[in-house]
């Protein structure tokens, strides 16, 4: 009932074309990952307790307010990266009547929805990581989760552009390469995880504190550095390994020129990270760093989607019967 009038209000909107529909993908993609590079900002710039408490800024206010105790600078950055969130919802949101208003089929309408939910999810994460005073696991979870949402994201991106009236998606490349390209996606899963803990171990704790520091990862940095590369390593030779396999089978080119883009983004990933270690972790590549992370991610799973398809979608939106039975 309530889907129902819910329906009836969406489809008061225009009917969006293919285009903008993917177009809106491709933006929920781009603040997923965003908020991920601003988040990393706070942090290097010791701006993560800029607002002290959640989901307010100061007691009893939801904006900065002036304390000698908080700087400004610190205060906007947070504030500002809280304000990205509500980028995100907007976005989210927008993708979601789109694809509901052109009764896009169940599949495309279940990862829609999972945007504007991840999003709440994580924004409590976020909420508990103020809450705690940054423990470094905390960060963690957050930026791990926001590469599921980049992931997610991409996906929707995938599925918006195939047809609906397909019965099923086909094969486009033999199940043992598939396979070996959702191994891939695990070896990348190492990379993050790993990278996580060097960054609960390193220099940039989020928290300019002197009287109360950020407990830190008591494990030592070298040793977690050397594990990462090693996941990176293994992420690397298996994207190759796939690359002299798609080529051996004849995979259609689509699925090729995406894993060369997503080597390519792994080789300057890494080259950011060797430059890091080497410089003593500069605040301004821990950005480009995580960044290179969303890319990352956005690029396995652009490889993953291509390795099935439904076809292409119609130019203009149809009311198919399947996302239409998803509000009976």
């Amino acid at each position: 009932m309530l889907y129902r009038a819910f329906l009836r209000v969406v489809d008061l909107l225009p009917l969006p074309s293919l285009r903008v529909q993917r177009v809106l993908a491709f933006i929920a993609i781009l603040t997923q990952g965003g908020i991920a590079v601003t988040g990393a900002v706070v942090r290097v710039t010791g701006s993560g307790l800029g607002c002290p408490t959640w989901p307010q800024c100061f007691p009893g206010s939801f904006t900065p307010v002036g304390v000698s105790e908080v700087p400004v600078l610190h205060q906007a950055v947070e504030f500002g990266n809280r304000l990205l969130a509500f980028v995100v919802v907007i976005s989210a949101a927008a993708v979601v009547l789109a694809v509901v208003r052109a009764r896009r089929r169940q599949e495309v309408l279940l990862f829609a929805w999972l945007m504007p939910l991840g999003t709440v999810v994580q924004a409590v994460i976020g909420g508990f990581t103020v809450l705690t005073g940054l423990l470094w696991w905390t960060v963690a979870v957050h930026l791990v989760v926001s590469m599921g949402m980049v992931w997610l994201a991409t996906l929707l991106y995938a599925k918006i552009g195939e047809s609906d009236t397909a019965p099923e998606s086909t094969p486009t490349v033999p199940a043992a390469l598939r396979a070996l390209t959702g191994l891939s996606a695990l070896a990348l899963t190492g990379v993050l995880v790993a990278g996580t803990m060097v960054t609960g171990a390193g220099p940039h704790a989020g928290d300019k504190s002197i009287e109360e520091p950020v407990p830190r990862l008591g494990i030592e940095i070298v040793t977690l550095v050397h594990a990462h590369s090693q996941f990176l390593i293994g992420y690397l030779a298996l994207l190759i390994g796939l690359g002299f396999a798609l080529y051996a089978v004849g995979a259609p080119q689509v699925v090729k020129r995406r894993l060369h883009v997503l080597i390519a983004l792994v080789l300057a990933q890494s080259l950011i990270g060797l430059v890091q270690y080497f410089t003593g972790v500069p605040a301004v590549l821990v950005a480009f760093h995580v960044a290179g992370a969303g890319a990352c991610t956005a690029a396995t799973a652009a490889v993953w989607a291509a390795c099935r398809t439904r076809g292409p979608a119609a130019a203009a939106p149809t009311q198919n019967t399947e996302g239409a039975a998803l509000g009976s």
